[in-house]
């Protein structure tokens, strides 16, 4: 199971990066200070990390080895958020269901794995990370990291899924992804209406981070207002999609939804996992109109 568990994690992060996704680094949109290949890399940090991962393996250790080969391989900070997501997935043990062994290892975390993870968080140097009113990063915890989670769930959307047992990737996500690919018949335009979807949903965590809670709820209604219109399924829906992305990308990429990015990463994990998608699956969407 390691090793499936290590493709469906490198191939789901791959999936993500490769996707034309509004506001995101993909393989014809680039930052100032990031670009495809590095996240190609990240996906193959990912892969590695999780193949020699056996089972009782905690946690906390996986996180740390996932940023500590990321570092390695690009020297920045490019999949925190899809490591503290994928991790906890990754070492569910095979044979047991996903979702229910996913909430048995969250409740078994212990303060080791918070320590873990801490370190992990410093290394990666997130941006946008401020000080907490309780069990900051950058002192040693007291508590288990499903507590830790659970301080910071209200304004962290991977917070949030470690607190209610990743309820809105499972209830959600996986189910908006594998909707929108038996639509489209294709990965890249299901993980596209998913963006959507989750944006529509639920303000981006890094933009409200970087930006305030205000901006993220602007990026919410833009979004509503692209599936108002159709989504992707419409020239109406996809030109208010191209113009979200260049609303999103036109100060300094300062609006990145990447926690969104994160999420729906951990969607394509667990449908690779529960065989609604293959990793064969046609991927590119083939519209004229888009990014």
């Amino acid at each position: 199971m390691a090793l499936e568990n290590a493709l469906f994690g490198q191939t789901a992060c791959i999936w993500e990066a490769t996707a034309r996704k509004v506001g995101n680094v993909h393989p014809t949109a680039h930052f100032a200070n990031l670009e495809y290949t590095q996240f190609l890399l990240s996906a193959t940090a990912i892969g590695r990390a999780f193949i020699g991962v056996p089972d009782g393996r905690i946690l906390g250790a996986v996180v740390h080895e996932v940023i500590r080969l990321t570092q390695h391989l690009v020297g920045t900070n490019t999949n925190l958020g899809m490591a503290l997501l994928l991790s906890p997935l990754a070492i569910v043990p095979a044979g047991k269901e996903v979702h229910a062994g996913l909430k048995w290892k969250l409740a078994r975390l212990k303060v080791s794995d918070t320590a873990l993870v801490y370190r992990a968080i410093r290394l990666a140097k997130p941006g946008g990370l401020g000080d907490a009113p309780e069990q900051d990063v950058r002192d040693e915890p007291t508590v288990t990291l499903l507590e830790a989670m659970r301080l910071a769930a209200d304004r962290d959307m991977v917070a949030r899924q470690y607190a209610n047992g990743f309820a809105d990737v499972f209830d959600f996500g996986v189910p908006a992804f594998t909707d929108a690919f038996a639509k489209f018949g294709c990965v890249e335009a299901a993980i596209i209406d998913s963006q959507f979807r989750w944006l529509a949903t639920y303000p981006d965590s890094l933009v409200a981070r970087k930006n305030g809670i205000a901006v993220a709820q602007d990026v919410q209604r833009r979004a509503a207002t692209v599936l108002q219109l159709g989504g992707i399924a419409t020239p109406e829906g996809r030109a208010a999609g191209v113009a979200l992305d260049k609303h999103l990308r036109s100060d300094g990429n300062k609006l990145n939804p990447g926690t969104t990015a994160d999420l729906i990463t951990a969607c394509l994990f667990v449908a690779l996992r529960e065989n609604k998608v293959t990793p064969s699956a046609p991927f590119r969407w083939q519209v004229p109109d888009w990014l």
